[in-house]
């Protein structure tokens, strides 16, 4: 806390004007109770529930409890019966001194929600002090030859109780010269004075001893006594007279000390020591008295600070003495000035950190506040920075409360820091500083949220099974559990998806797994959606799309789709000698089942019966002469294809090829060697094969068509298979259409043959060896042609 100047920032302030503490004050009404003082701790003053019209349990579940200023614990409140206990016993003359009634003000706080209630306690006086004389003994200076009836001033006895418990009466002990007469002051107290009622003869007595007694109106009355000793000088005429009978002064109570305070003045018509004055303190009491009187001046000059909280005014009697024992007194009534010198008192009886976010007005702190200066010294202003939700609300006689002025929302600011200054209306201002941190609690209204809408991972295919494919992320802005994030898939919306057999997620962090072995051919791509919850009651969701792109690998070779190579005769390709260069022989055909570039095939030619004859074309499969024929060139060729495609690291497959040079398609060729022997029916037997290679090339050309189309709606890659046909006839020519499909650039024909009169019947044909690219029919059928060869022996 800072007590400091007050400066004058723009602040929201509240004021309590007195115009309103007087409406207030009429406008409410206290409970008020009475208790004798010096009553004992744990008395039961009275059931303060029952007289407020609370329920008992109300008391405990509303956090009920009793606030004096200061924080000072006089009273206690059972929760649990509602009764009010005094805590402590009560003095009333240290709690209140002089002030009549002694009214001690309490507030019964309660919260949830907040309310204020008023109670007073009222402290009545017993008789627990006696009347004390400040001296053990008075002495009095009279001269002989007195006059009966001259009065002489007496010193008071203090009584610390009030009413009829304090000093009633004087007394004096018998004797024959004088009485006591008892005189109300004008503050209510009274006070002795020695009358003489017979004159003094110093020859016959020159000194009497007294007993002077002072009573209170006690029951049974309390007394205090002193000694007056009366010392008979001889004449004086004249006693002191003071210029002023009452002397009014007013003393600032931040007055330095030794200042002058007010001088008085006696005058005393005698002369030589009759006529000189003394001056002193009438009651002596220097203890108590914060002031000094010079005996020779009459200045009364400050001898201790001066506080206008404490005492706000004193009275002094000041007495004037002769030298022959005559004497004056006059009164000196000083009234303390306030000043401001007390900054305001800031005293916090609730605060309530954290705060929930989004609740409406809210309490957050209940305080009091009070300065004991008087005035505007005492009138207070209280603020809080400008710049906060919060707003602070008068309630009862100097309480305030600090509510939420809005709803708090924890994500943008968890906590405030609030300084509640408190500033009087003295000159100077004067101020009070307390600063206090609230923190804002929170509440699950934050769903997760994913850094992104939609995830793309990318997967290699034929990958380790538990691989790490990716990681998807959400943040939730509240904290706590209610910021704890689990992840999970959501059910795919393609029922024919395996979603669970394909990927997992960690429920932790998100990372997700591929579960098993991807293969890129079979399955190129799919979607999914995650889920991400919090830990909040109730629990908040969000989702996101994650798409998965399987990435291919070189894990096909290429297939040699023409020419077969699991015959156990091979194809035989016929090329007149009289080919010029470029003559085109054959062409390779070749698929791979990978895509991009692990496709892209590459043709060469790997080895032949005579290097530098033929040639292949490296893109297309092309298999050309590459110079002219000659007579001396073998009629008889082998030639290896290698087909190779473009992945890392490269696969390959080779292709045989038979070739057999002819001086011309009039002359028959002989059967090669490795021909079975001749049939005598072959006659019959080429029209048999005629008609069953005609059916089956029908069908199979039906099932052909039937796959391309089927595999067009499906947006993949046809497979064409070709055909090679042996009609009957000596060297009819006929030419078979293959269409260039897969590899093939455009459709080439090329030429079969069947011998007649050499007793063999053989054909060629291409048969498609790729059971997964063909419908079943087609399948089948090829199957059966192949039974059909195996049975005549044209293998």
């Amino acid at each position: 806390m800072e007590t400091a100047l007050a400066r004058t920032p723009q602040k929201r302030q509240v004021m309590f004007l007195a115009i309103l503490l007087l409406l207030w004050e009429a406008g409410s009404e206290a409970v008020r109770y009475s208790i004798p003082e010096e009553t004992e701790s744990g008395y039961s003053v009275a059931n303060l529930a029952k007289d407020l019209g609370l329920r008992v349990g109300e008391l405990a579940t509303r956090s009920a409890r009793i606030h004096y200023k200061g924080d000072k614990e006089l009273l206690q409140l059972d929760i649990k019966t509602g009764n009010l206990l005094l805590y402590e016993k009560l003095d009333r003359e240290v709690m209140c001194g002089t002030t009549e009634p002694c009214i001690l003000h309490f507030q019964l706080l309660l919260e949830n929600p907040v309310q204020f209630y008023q109670t007073d306690l009222q402290l009545t006086d017993i008789n627990d002090h006696s009347p004390e004389f400040p001296e053990r003994e008075m002495l009095l200076k009279i001269p002989e030859g007195t006059q009966p009836g001259t009065v002489f001033p007496l010193k008071i006895a203090q009584d610390f109780d009030i009413g009829s418990n304090t000093v009633q009466n004087y007394t004096i002990s018998t004797n024959s010269h004088f009485h006591v007469a008892t005189h109300n002051r004008g503050d209510g107290r009274k006070y002795p004075e020695l009358v003489l009622d017979k004159a003094l003869d110093r020859e016959e007595r020159p000194e009497l001893s007294l007993t002077l007694t002072a009573l209170d109106g006690g029951a049974p009355p309390r007394s205090g006594t002193t000694t007056v000793r009366i010392v008979v000088l001889d004449n004086n005429d004249n006693a002191p007279e003071f210029l002023q009978s009452l002397y009014e002064v007013q003393v600032p109570e931040n007055s330095p000390l030794n200042s002058l305070v007010v001088a008085v003045s006696a005058r005393d018509l005698d002369a030589g020591a009759y006529g000189s004055v003394a001056y002193a303190l009438f009651q002596g009491d220097e203890i108590t008295q914060p002031f000094v009187i010079d005996e020779k001046t009459g200045e009364i000059r400050l001898k201790r600070a001066l506080d206008f909280e404490a005492t706000p005014y004193y009275n002094v009697e000041i007495v004037a003495t002769d030298g022959g024992g005559f004497s004056g007194k006059c009164t000196v009534a000083i009234e303390v000035m306030d000043v401001n010198d007390n900054a305001p008192e800031l005293t916090m009886s609730t605060l309530s950190s954290p705060t929930p976010e989004n609740a409406p007005e809210t309490v957050v702190a209940v305080f009091s506040v009070s300065d004991p200066d008087s005035g505007d010294n005492g009138r207070m202003i209280c603020s809080i920075q400008n710049d906060l939700p919060f707003l602070l609300k008068p309630t009862l006689k100097n309480f305030y409360t600090l509510v939420t002025q809005r709803a708090l929302d924890r994500e943008s600011q968890a906590e405030y820091n609030i300084t509640i200054t408190v500033t009087d209306l003295g000159t100077p201002r004067l101020k009070t500083e307390h600063n206090i941190t609230v923190l804002v609690s929170d509440v699950n209204d934050n769903a997760p949220a994913f850094t992104q809408t939609s995830y793309t991972l990318f997967v290699r295919e034929n990958n380790s099974p538990a691989l790490h494919i990716g990681s998807v992320s959400a943040t939730d802005r509240d904290s706590g559990t209610n910021a704890q994030v689990t992840y999970s898939l959501l059910p795919p919306q393609d029922p024919h998806l395996p979603l669970v057999s394909l990927v997992s997620i960690n429920a932790d962090n998100g990372h997700l797994f591929a579960l098993r072995s991807l293969d890129y051919e079979a399955l190129q791509e799919f979607e999914f959606r995650v889920g991400a919850t919090d830990r909040g009651s109730p629990a908040l969701s969000s989702e996101a799309l994650v798409r998965v792109l399987v990435l291919d690998a070189n894990d096909n070779s290429p297939f040699v789709l023409y020419p077969l190579q699991n015959r156990s005769a091979p194809c035989t390709e016929l090329v007149p000698r009289t080919a010029e260069p470029g003559y085109l022989v054959t062409k390779v055909v070749a698929v791979d089942g990978d895509s991009g570039q692990n496709a892209w095939l590459s043709y060469q030619l790997l080895k032949a019966t005579e290097p530098g004859l033929f040639g292949v074309w490296a893109h297309n499969g092309e298999v050309r002469t590459a110079r002219l024929l000659s007579e001396r060139d073998a009629a008889k060729h082998r030639l290896v294809v290698l087909v190779k495609d473009n992945g890392e690291p490269p696969r390959s497959a080779t292709a045989t090829l038979h070739v057999l040079l002819v001086d011309g398609f009039s002359q028959p060729y002989l059967p090669l060697a490795e021909a079975a022997p001749a049939q005598a029916q072959a006659d019959s037997l080429t029209v048999y094969l005629v008609v069953a290679l005609a059916s089956v090339s029908s069908l199979f050309l039906l099932s052909v068509l039937l796959f391309v189309a089927v595999r067009l709606c499906r947006r993949s890659r046809a497979a064409s298979v070709s055909r090679c046909l042996v009609p009957e006839g000596p060297f009819p020519g006929h030419l078979v259409d293959v269409s260039g499909t897969g590899t093939l650039s455009q459709s080439y024909q090329y030429e079969v043959c069947l011998t007649g009169d050499s007793g063999t019947g053989e054909f060629k044909f291409l048969k498609p060896i790729i059971p997964n690219l063909l419908p079943q029919g087609a399948g089948e059928e090829i199957g059966k042609t192949a039974a059909f060869r195996n049975n005549f022996g044209l293998n």
